[in-house]
């Protein structure tokens, strides 16, 4: 277990993602100009809610990615960040601010690979772009049916998952996978299910 610096957003960080951020919050900027001191520079990343549920304040899951930082660009008014999805964590106790979020995390296992599951690779991702395709045509997605995956199988099975035209919480419950067939297999039911969504539309006329 160690300490890291987190970065609560409305979004999900899968491993392997890119992540794209404007930091202008001054605790954000604190946060930025410490860990930049560090090799890797990075940072955590969990889903934030807000909500009636929590009274209106800040509800933050305790499962999120780290995000290592591979370019700055510095703007008027902002900091703009590149950074990319790393490793999985899970969040053991939030610490006091001082100014910007820190939590102790501790490290979730990665996922191995076996060969013998290219066919569900192959099978999640046509139903994926599949998804987005039809996804497109109501919606603008921030990736397009045609997107390259990484030769990796690993890190395409992630990217697939971080593809899939999904809410957040379908998103949490794929960053949670425990298993890499139990990852693709839920991508393939999530995919499916977009597919269905944005099908009906058209199979009702």
């Amino acid at each position: 277990m160690t300490k890291l610096p987190m970065f609560p957003l409305g979004s999900v960080l899968f491993p392997y993602l890119p992540l794209q951020l404007q930091i202008f919050e001054e605790r954000y900027l604190v946060m930025l100009s410490r860990i930049l001191a560090d090799e890797p520079a990075e940072f955590g990343v969990v889903l934030i809610e807000r909500g009636q549920e929590v009274g209106g304040g800040e509800h933050r899951f305790g499962f999120g990615t780290v995000a290592q930082i591979t370019q700055l660009a510095a703007s008027d008014g902002f900091v703009g960040v590149l950074a990319q999805g790393d490793r999985r964590v899970e969040v053991v106790e939030w610490l006091e601010e001082d100014p910007y979020p820190e939590a102790v995390i501790r490290e979730i296992p990665e996922l191995d690979w076996d060969d013998d599951l290219f066919p569900l690779r192959e099978e999640a991702e046509k139903v994926v772009r599949r998804a987005l395709a039809l996804a497109s045509e109501f919606t603008d997605q921030a990736w397009s049916a045609d997107v390259e995956l990484s030769d990796d199988p690993t890190a395409a099975a992630w990217q697939l998952a971080g593809i899939t035209p999904v809410g957040p919480l379908d998103q949490i419950t794929l960053l949670r996978s425990n298993t890499m067939e139990g990852l693709l297999s839920a991508v393939l039911v999530c995919g499916a299910a977009a597919v269905e969504s944005f099908s009906s539309p058209w199979s009702e006329e």
